[in-house]
């Protein structure tokens, strides 16, 4: 009876779901006469996109009515899920799918951003990813921050975010990309563009990227994905940066994992810095090069090892120079920005 509830879930007419059902059901506490409470785990598989369900912890109180009906209230004991907040509506293409809300914007422009993005992703990292991406579009900002369980001061001005949906084998996540409406609003269409290729690039490389994976590393090249073919001249890339180099304010290494908090002073000239990173290796060795770099560098023998130190070998094996003539050649390119 709960599996039949479950493919009946308010809100989610009109999004393709493949399979919803209810799972690891376990009395809980705040029953009574005529009512039965469980919690619950919601698992969700949308269809041609999840490879495994997504698990959404539930309360369920099951109470009977006219003594003929079950009536069922349910609440989300976790992050909530995309209908959670109302009606849901749906647009798909060859290589994308956007999940929306009946009250939300309309998904249509957003398809067309991943439909482009997708496949100028491929062309960089092959076909060794699904090749098509899902976004999940809230209509407030509000709502997206919910749906990543976060404070909503911490992601103002986040255009959209990356997420392994909960409930997947380790290392084969459900990947979706969570869209803030009114950040990504903001944007000019470049922009939004930049922002969902950027973002699904950490989509398709999910798989090489771990624990141990540098931010610079990962946040620049999906960066270098993103503006690669765009026309823009460095210091149209990184305005931030090339600012602070006018100033006479330049870095002295390549960005710490903690430049890319949420909510970080400078987190964009953190970007921009990465971006310059990868920028350097593609163009000087070839975007193969880079591919392969980042590859080596998020194979599973990195776990447990010095992260300095085998970032500092890989790149010897991978590009034939070391973690300081890296960082040296980088620095110059920084101080290119000022001419």
């Amino acid at each position: 009876m709960l599996d039949a509830r479950a493919r009946e879930l308010p809100g989610t007419s009109g999004l393709p779901l493949a399979e919803a059902g209810y799972r690891n059901l376990v009395l809980a506490p705040g029953g009574g006469p005529g009512r039965l409470t469980v919690a619950a785990d919601l698992a969700v598989r949308v269809a041609g996109y999840d490879e495994y369900p997504v698990v959404y912890p539930r309360r369920l109180t099951l109470a009977r009515a006219d003594g003929r009906r079950v009536e069922r209230e349910e609440s989300a004991s976790g992050p909530p899920a995309l209908w959670d907040f109302g009606g849901g509506q749906a647009a798909q293409g060859a290589h994308c799918l956007v999940l929306g809300l009946a009250d939300g914007p309309d998904p249509a422009g957003l398809l067309a951003v991943g439909e482009r993005a997708a496949p100028a992703v491929s062309a960089v990292w092959g076909a060794g990813w699904a090749g098509r991406v899902l976004l999940e579009l809230p209509a407030t900002e509000a709502q997206f921050a919910r749906l990543l369980g976060a404070d909503p001061a911490g992601w103002t001005g986040m255009a959209a975010v990356t997420v392994a949906a909960p409930g997947a084998p380790r290392h084969t996540p459900a990947d979706r990309v969570l869209i803030n409406p009114e950040a990504y609003g903001r944007l000019s269409d470049f922009g939004r563009q930049v922002v969902v290729t950027h973002e699904t690039t950490h989509v398709a490389t999910r798989a090489d990227t771990r624990a141990w994976t540098p931010l610079w590393l990962s946040e620049g090249v999906a960066d270098w994905t993103a503006y690669r073919d765009s026309g823009r001249q460095p210091r149209q890339i990184a305005p931030e940066l090339a600012r602070d180099v006018a100033a006479g304010r330049l870095p002295t290494g390549l960005p710490a994992d903690r430049d890319f908090t949420a909510g970080a002073t400078g987190i964009a000239q953190g970007y921009e810095q990465a971006w310059l990173a990868c920028e350097l290796i593609a163009h000087r060795y070839g975007p193969d090069r880079l591919v392969a770099f980042y590859r080596a560098v998020g194979a599973p023998d990195g776990e447990g090892a010095d992260r300095d130190q085998r970032l500092d070998r890989l790149l010897r094996a991978e590009l034939g120079i070391g973690q300081a003539e890296l960082t040296r050649l980088w620095l110059a390119e920084v101080a290119a920005l000022n001419g």
